[in-house]
């Protein structure tokens, strides 16, 4: 039987039991960025800014392959929301050549540019998902940066990197809980 899609609920529902509700990619972020954290102790700023830069390049596939092993389906071909959902999971990439500025001009401040802009980047799942989690996860994560280079300057670097990736694994197992919730709902 073929699936028509009259309005965005269902393509939503897809998405979310699919993606396991992008658990998948917090847990995954959430460990590189927790790694990223750990090496800063003991790495050089200028090295520990390059891991946290390109710390997607390992977490994005890792992802994936995690999303194939905790989504409860496939998304199929016809979803009117597969391209759009791809997008913002790649979105972030177009925002390198800031960091390279960034990085060029103050490396130190390559934390806080992430947990900005991965605040701005989670906050669409929060529709896409209909869970207010990302949208509290995005302020903590993009205000708690900025609090903690207030409060700390410098020294919040570590602190940073540690808060958007323990803020990730926390925020990890509750969207997934409200993606079976959502998959439950819809094959009742």
């Amino acid at each position: 039987m073929k699936t028509t899609y009259s309005d965005f609920t269902h393509a939503r529902n897809e998405v979310s039991a699919s993606s396991a509700g992008g658990a998948p990619f917090l847990i995954c972020y959430g460990t590189t960025f927790i790694l990223t954290g750990i090496l800063a102790c003991f790495l050089p700023r200028e090295t520990s800014a390059l891991i946290a830069m390109f710390q997607g390049t390992v977490a994005l596939p890792a992802a994936f392959w995690l999303e194939r092993h905790l989504g409860s389906m496939r998304l199929p071909a016809e979803n009117p929301l597969r391209e759009f959902s791809a997008q913002l999971a790649i979105s972030q990439a177009l925002a390198i050549p800031f960091l390279i500025v960034l990085y060029n001009i103050n490396p130190g401040q390559i934390p806080v540019a992430l947990a900005g802009l991965g605040g701005v980047h989670l906050l669409p799942y929060a529709w896409l998902h209909r869970t207010r989690i990302y949208i509290i996860l995005s302020v903590i994560i993009s205000v708690g940066a900025f609090l903690l280079i207030l409060a700390l300057g410098g020294d919040a670097y570590v602190y940073i990197l540690l808060l958007v990736g323990l803020a990730y694994w926390v925020a990890a197992p509750l969207v997934y809980r409200h993606a079976k919730r959502i998959v439950a709902e819809t094959t009742a």
